[in-house]
């Protein structure tokens, strides 16, 4: 992860459905990086479980758009997607390692919840079918990062501002990350903010695995 005791890059992760903002920051606070990317082809559902998936068990068949799926027919349909997501992760961080001109040592990603094993039990479970879609894509970074053999580090949404500050020295992080954004311009909205935080406490959690 690192050269010696020389601290590296960190990728954070804010992801909303099959899109996700990634803020890259280098030891000491330092930005280098931010970009959004979309991991899946166009023209593919962005929740296959949560909406295909739903009206293959009967759910929310009086919504709008809503269409008749047999179960075999979404589980393929989720395989579909995840497939395109492993791809467009794979990609998006083979582009942002090239573009970045510190080497990146490790990413932060919201941590997952616990759901069923298979694809079929995810879609019959009401509350699993909720979140499957968001673990899928951020299962597809994970593993595209731990490919490039970069770390995962999986943070709290609740504590990773807390965590952030105590990284870099701070009792609060807002003052830091408000100096980041008037550094380089809009777009600086909370998944931006929550990104690059979760980058910063990466760095403090490999840098204290460095010191040891």
């Amino acid at each position: 992860m690192a050269s010696g005791r020389t601290l590296r890059a960190a990728v954070g992760v804010a992801e909303h459905a099959n899109s996700a903002v990634l803020v890259t920051v280098a030891a000491g606070g330092k930005f280098l990086d931010r970009r959004r990317i979309d991991l899946t082809d166009r023209g593919l559902p962005t929740h296959p479980h949560h909406h295909e998936g739903s009206w293959a068990v009967g759910r929310y068949l009086n919504t709008p758009g809503a269409r008749t799926f047999s179960l075999a027919e979404a589980v393929a349909l989720v395989e579909r997607v995840r497939v395109s997501a492993d791809r467009g992760a794979r990609e998006s961080l083979e582009a942002l390692a090239m573009a970045v001109p510190v080497p990146i040592a490790c990413i932060a990603i919201r941590i997952c919840p616990k759901l069923p094993p298979t694809v079929e039990e995810r879609i019959v479970d009401n509350r699993a079918q909720t979140v499957a879609d968001s673990v899928m894509y951020r299962e597809a970074l994970a593993a595209a990062a731990e490919a490039r053999g970069w770390s995962v580090r999986w943070y709290d949404r609740e504590r990773v501002f807390r965590d952030a500050a105590a990284a870099v020295g701070r009792e609060d992080v807002a003052g830091l990350l408000y100096t980041m954004g008037r550094s380089i311009g809009p777009p600086w909205r909370a998944k931006e903010k929550l990104a690059a935080a979760a980058a910063l406490a990466a760095l403090g959690r490999a840098a204290r695995t460095v010191a040891r």
